[in-house]
């Protein structure tokens, strides 16, 4: 996977790279990534490739009823993959081996992303708009993404990882989400991620939860599936 920059990504992650709301902190990062092998992607895509397919071996030995449909073509288990290696990117010092495939399930609604963008990222939508006159801070998130992705290819994918073994958790974290764009033909995907920490260490925060979402390009109408 190949970092891609954006200027208008990088003017984005000047904004949210630190913004002090008094007693939290919003974060946010957006990166860009070519799907173009580098590296130890290679020998890890298989790893991850037969783990899938020995998940799908025993889901049709144990549970005939279990929906691994989504395992079935190989294009949807390349492309989960692809979602696998950009959390590698995203988060190098985490070990993602043992994710199997079986934690995502479909979504396909941008509207989806957008009403938790706008009932968590609203002071920080606030204060963009007092800093800057060229649009909502969604409506600028969603020009810089479709310039990488073409948002109106990708479909949603969604990832719920054991919050015990969850790599975008952050210390006195309130609630965390990343975003994964995916353009099959572009061979492109783009990450958002972003997140509530409380600033006082003298008051631990719960986690509410966490929740990632992955945008993947669908080459035909498809349904919602949960692999669990």
């Amino acid at each position: 996977m190949k970092f891609l920059e954006y200027t208008n990504l990088d003017r984005l992650n000047v904004f949210l790279g630190h913004l002090n709301l008094g007693e939290r902190t919003i974060k946010g990062c957006l990166e860009a990534y070519s799907c173009k092998h580098a590296g130890s992607d290679k020998r890890l895509s298989l790893s991850l490739e037969n783990e899938m397919l020995d998940y799908l071996g025993k889901s049709s030995d144990t549970d005939s009823s279990s929906p691994v449909d989504l395992l079935l073509s190989r294009s949807s288990r390349k492309a989960l993959i692809y979602l696998v290696l950009t959390l590698y990117q995203m988060y190098p010092d985490y070990d993602f081996s043992a994710v199997k495939a079986h934690q995502f399930f479909s979504e396909e609604s941008w509207d989806t992303f957008k009403q938790i963008f706008n009932n968590y990222m609203f002071e920080a939508s606030k204060e963009w708009t007092e800093r800057n006159e060229d649009g909502s801070l969604l409506e600028v998130i969603y020009k810089a993404l479709d310039e990488v992705v073409k948002l109106a290819e990708c479909e949603i994918y969604v990832y719920n990882p054991n919050p015990n073994a969850d790599p975008f958790l952050e210390e006195g974290a309130i609630w965390s989400f990343c975003f994964l764009f995916y353009n099959r033909k572009l061979k492109r995907v783009a990450g958002f991620r972003f997140s509530c920490t409380r600033l006082d260490d003298c008051h631990p925060t719960k986690l509410s939860f966490s929740l990632t979402v992955f945008f993947l390009k669908s080459t035909s109408n498809s349904k919602n599936v949960l692999l669990q």
